[in-house]
């Protein structure tokens, strides 16, 4: 099983987003000293729910600071990307990292970044397949050209070529390229090109166990082989939080990420001026706890090893920074790795 954390640079009340940004690179920092395995880094615009703008930029330098963790983007929201300059930053960060580096790609929401940068709604509504091919042709190829609705120019060299790390060392062939999915539709998307989903942490395991499902079964009717089937290596996003009492762990949470919730989710503002429900952020915690790694080491490990047995995914992306604070969140970090990894070997 592979343990990583999520980092979302989370701007809890009474904070600064130089506050934030110090947390989620010191957390993940702790990650790699604490032996986990990864990191996972999301990207948000004009919104405290996360003050990370680019995932790929704040990836370059957690890979310069870490020697061993893979460093992840989760996700890089694609409409508000050109295909190829996405794709020419993670042939940059897999190269120089020495194959450590993922690319995780997601669609986004109808929010006003589609305004800002010049994607516009279309390119959430129905753009994401036609950008998710271009990125994928330009780590794989070595000429490619644009020929879609969106993307249209002439056939120009790839440099750097995302397939020729060094000395012949795992990821020779190009990042890993992840697909955040949130319907049938984008698990049929990711399905069709055997690209290993992201499911988030608002899911159960049941409803993951249907996505990985509908998964296998597109990507068996798309013609791919029963290797790589089965050996997919989907991510389960989630909450952790580690206390000795029973109850201490959700006691935090509920006291603290709320007000979080409140004031990240109620700051986002759609592009066509949408209706949208905002979930209760209380219920929303509670409901997280009950989920995900929240509680006494046994009780998280054994979660974790439950929603694995359930769904077959061994990849987790833990979110760590639910407190709030730095040294609560560096010592959650500490204890994931020493008190909880060693109940899942």
């Amino acid at each position: 099983m592979r343990i990583g954390t999520f980092v979302l640079a989370a701007q809890f009340p009474g904070q600064g987003p130089g506050e934030a940004l110090h947390r989620a690179v010191r957390s993940a920092e702790a990650a790699e000293e604490s032996g986990l395995d990864s990191v996972w880094l999301a990207e948000h615009h004009f919104v405290p729910y996360g003050v990370c703008p680019s995932a790929t930029t704040l990836a370059a330098l957690l890979l310069g600071r870490t020697r061993r963790i893979r460093v992840g983007t989760a996700v890089s929201v694609l409409p508000n990307h050109h295909p190829v300059a996405l794709g020419e930053q993670a042939a940059l960060l897999h190269l120089t990292s020495g194959g450590r580096f993922s690319l995780g790609v997601g669609r986004g929401g109808p929010w006003v970044d589609l305004e800002v940068f010049g994607g516009g709604l279309d390119a959430y509504e129905n753009g994401f397949p036609e950008a998710l091919e271009l990125l994928l042709d330009w780590l794989r190829e070595p000429r490619v050209a644009g020929r879609g609705e969106r993307f249209g120019f002439r056939e120009v060299a790839v440099v750097p070529r995302a397939d020729e790390l060094l000395d012949g060392a795992a990821g020779a062939s190009g990042p890993e390229v992840i697909v955040a999915c949130t319907s049938p539709k984008s698990v049929r998307l990711a399905a069709g090109r055997a690209l290993p989903m992201l499911l988030g942490m608002h899911c159960g395991d049941e409803e993951k166990a249907e996505m990985v499902a509908l998964w296998r079964t597109a990507a068996r009717e798309a013609g791919h082989p029963a290797e790589v089937v089965e050996g997919a290596a989907h991510v389960s996003a989630g909450v952790a939080q580690i206390a000795d009492g029973p109850g201490d762990a959700t006691e935090t949470l509920v006291k603290t990420m709320p007000g979080w919730l409140r004031q990240g989710l109620d700051a986002h503002v759609t592009v066509d001026a949408r209706h949208r429900v905002m979930r209760d952020p209380v219920a929303y915690t509670e409901l997280l706890c009950a989920l995900h790694p929240v509680g006494p080491p046994k009780l998280a490990a054994d979660r974790l090893a439950a929603t694995a047995e359930r769904t077959g995914i061994s990849r987790f992306a833990l979110l760590v920074e639910g407190s709030g604070d730095l040294a609560a969140t560096e010592e959650n970090v500490r204890r994931l790795g020493a008190d909880v990894l060693p109940l899942l070997t």
